[in-house]
């Protein structure tokens, strides 16, 4: 660079300076008038509510906000009534003793109290718990002797004075209402409960296509297209002039035409929504409905969006295959054939009615709706009542997914010694055993203090979800155990510094851990929580997936058509996919819907729907989403989603494995806990990176450890996402290289 062109750059940096100080004027303004109308709305809200015939679900839906922020502002429009328990009610069938304490349990409770969890190494819980045989607390079995871990006290460590917050908390996650506003949440949704279909659902032809090479592949044969840009335009007119109107799905198997033109945009999202609202051939409008299909519209997502389009009667979808499985630079031809095989293996598992559907997570609800029991007398045959819209958004707002952490410097020394990958195949399946059923109870801090010992053990075996505060021990030098909630929406984090307290809401299985993990208990006081009956609601359902997983990957490796090899392979890992957002599907998020206008004359936004956010925009449209909060969802059980996630977080920490010790029978431990303190790099969902070698045996069974990448050699601890993909992706490579 020489002199005049730093001159020419510092120019160009001034006008850039020039062009933005206007619109940080205007970006304070907005951001000062949206202040006083959410304070304006808040205010009405507040005046609606002394209403005698206000409901919290109405003035949600008017204010755009969750019944939960509604019941915030006016906590009298909290659900009311006698069908809730009492809260300090001691809690019936977890032992056949009568409960102590009820003079304790009838005393008033402050906000901060709490009660302090047993020590649970070497507690063990009623059979009634429903746990399955030979696991660990991730859903299971009690554990038959103390950890081996270096002597604690027999009790809890005393709480200790906390440590300087590492990180923040800047988000709150809600309460449980005190009395009877928060009695009246523990309540089933009138009149909806998840029942069995009464029909199959409609068969829907499917092609195939590369959008790089122009191949599609359906029933009917193969062909090579003319696609142009692969603009929305160009693919219908091409597919439409060969193939049949009877195709109503198209699956992008590589060439992401969405992402075409995305250096022209700043965000990806804003790319696939000009690519998604491009021009249309005549005759076609973007999709509005198709009979009762709530899915009509787009779905703006930045790398597996749907397109949705209809001409007079005939429907069609746009959508990528990456929502089931990477192809891996499978041609169309084996794409299809590992929907086939899908099938298939589907059908030979006793999923009769199979139909496989737009995406995995729509394929894996519809799977289950076909395991709920009919037979008169069965339990539940009249289908599993879906919880109040409260206890909801309780667990939307409290209950996280997978763990996501990156452990960087100075946590773990800029050197590391080798990077390791591990990771849990078809893990979800080995957490399915046990679920909550019913309306659970509540289990207030004065509730479990009246508890006896073995009570407050089976509560928590049992499923059930907590309200916490944690104290972590002054000695502590491993990876945190907890989630607590972080800037930002449905953000974690784990805290780990010795001394540290925090208060955070966390599934039974994670409380279970934390109580008996292989290094020392932590400190956990019981604040609330809610209790539910042990039953297996997904039992059939997973299992009948683990078995068409497990046959897929053996035909996978025994094939003698290499073709068919690859397609089956790909086939398990949708199976996979079925499991997994199928259970994310119970959680039953607030419904998001997205759509678009053309912007008006001279480039002016058109107003947009009620309730509406403006997220993106182009040289010829803008799109928006709105929250409509929770829809009356038959199929709606995050309960269920909460501990499964739970349980694989645990899992992460601790978990017995399908191998045995050979000198004792027992089962291995395996986890992040029984590698050296200071060794783990990162977590990501089921996979642990470590820099300490892992010599776990791969059993082979749903949640076994599999070793995927090594590098035994010194490496540079990653900092960045960027720095961990890249190792990633390089660890992965090198252990292939291994076994050529």
């Amino acid at each position: 660079m020489d002199n005049k062109t730093y001159s020419s750059g510092l120019a160009e940096l001034r006008e850039l300076r020039d062009e933005m100080k206007p619109l940080r004027r205007d970006l304070a303004k907005i951001q000062a008038e949206l202040a006083r109308l959410e304070s304006h709305r808040d205010q009405r809200i507040v005046d609606l509510g002394a209403f005698g015939k206000a409901k919290a679900d109405r003035i949600a839906t008017s204010a755009g906000l969750s019944v939960i922020d509604v019941v915030r502002l006016v906590p009298s429009l909290g659900p009311q009534g006698s069908a809730a328990a009492p809260a300090d009610a001691p809690v019936p069938d977890l032992d056949d003793r009568p409960a102590q304490g009820s003079q304790a349990a009838a005393e008033p409770v402050t906000e901060q109290a709490g009660t302090l969890a047993p020590d649970l190494r070497t507690a063990v819980p009623s059979a009634q718990t429903g746990k399955e045989p030979d696991s660990g607390p991730d859903h299971g079995t009690p554990p038959t002797e103390a950890p081996t871990a270096a002597a604690s006290p027999a009790s809890q460590p005393p709480a200790a004075s906390p440590a300087p917050p590492v990180q923040e908390q800047t988000r709150t996650l809600p309460s449980i209402p005190e009395d009877q506003a928060g009695n009246g949440w523990f309540r089933a949704e009138p009149e909806l409960v998840s029942t069995r279909p009464k029909r199959p659902q409609a068969a829907r032809a499917m092609a195939f296509l590369d959008a790089t090479t122009g191949v599609l592949v359906w029933q009917g044969g193969t062909v090579r297209l003319d696609l142009g840009q692969a603009s929305v335009a160009e693919i219908l007119t091409a597919v439409y002039a060969v193939a049949p109107a009877t195709i109503q799905r198209i699956y992008i198997t590589a060439g992401d035409p969405w992402h075409n033109g995305s250096e022209r945009h700043e965000f990806l999202k804003d790319a696939v929504a000009a690519w998604l609202n491009g021009p249309l051939p005549d005759g076609w409008t973007v999709e509005s409905r198709r009979g009762r299909d709530r899915m009509a519209g787009h779905l703006v997502h930045p790398r597996n969006p749907v397109g949705r389009w209809q001409r007079g009667n005939q429907h069609v979808d746009i959508r990528s295959v990456g929502e089931w499985f990477d192809p891996e630079g499978a041609d169309p031809a084996t794409v299809r054939a590992a929907f086939i095989e899908l099938w298939r293996a589907l059908r030979a598992v006793k999923f009769d009615d199979v139909v496989i559907m737009g995406s995995p997570s729509q394929t894996g609800r519809d799977l289950w709706s076909r395991t709920i029991p009919t037979k008169a007398g069965a339990k539940w045959a009249d289908g599993f009542p879906v919880m109040s819209q409260e206890i909801r958004g309780l667990l939307h707002a409290t209950a996280g997914q997978g763990r996501t952490e990156l452990i960087a410097p100075p946590r773990v020394p800029e050197r590391v010694p080798g990077w390791y990958e591990v990771d849990r195949t078809f893990a979800y399946a080995k957490h399915t055993w046990a679920s909550g059923v019913g309306v659970p109870r509540r289990i207030s801090a004065a509730t479990f203090a009246a508890m006896t010992e073995k009570q407050q053990a089976n509560a928590l075996f049992a499923p059930s979800h907590w309200q916490v505060r944690v104290t972590v021990p002054k000695d502590w030098n491993h990876v945190g155990l907890l989630p607590a909630p972080a800037p930002g929406e449905r953000s974690w984090y784990y805290p780990y510094e010795g001394g540290r307290t925090f208060t955070t809401w966390a599934g039974g299985a994670e409380v279970n851990l934390a109580l008996r993990n292989p290094i020392g208990p932590w400190r956990i006081e019981i604040l609330d929580g809610l209790l539910w009956e042990s039953g297996d609601p997904l039992k059939a359902w997973s299992t009948r997936l683990r078995e068409a997983w497990q046959s897929l990957r053996a035909a996978a490796e025994l094939h003698g058509d290499e073709q068919q090899k690859h397609a089956c392979l790909l086939a398990s890992r949708a199976v996979r996919s079925i499991l997994l957002y199928g259970i994310g599907t119970f959680a039953q998020r607030p419904r998001i819907t997205t759509g678009s206008l053309e912007l008006g004359a001279g480039g002016t936004v058109p107003d947009l729907p009620d309730g509406a956010r403006l997220t993106g925009m182009t040289n010829t449209h803008v799109t928006w989403e709105r929250n409509g909060g929770f829809a009356r969802d038959e199929y709606a059980h995050p309960e269920w989603a909460a501990g499964v996630w739970s349980a694989a977080r645990a899992a992460l920490l601790s978990v017995n494995t399908s191998s045995k010790d050979p000198q004792t029978g027992k089962p291995v431990k395996a986890g992040a806990l029984h590698l050296p303190a200071g060794s783990i790099l990162a977590f990501r969902t089921d996979a642990i990176y470590t820099s300490a070698p892992v010599n776990w045996e791969y059993g082979g069974e749903p949640g076994d450890y599999l070793l995927k990448g090594r590098m035994p050699w010194e490496q540079t601890a990653p900092r960045t996402d960027e720095e961990f993909y890249d190792l990633q992706g390089l660890g992965r490579q090198a252990f292939e290289s291994e076994g050529m």
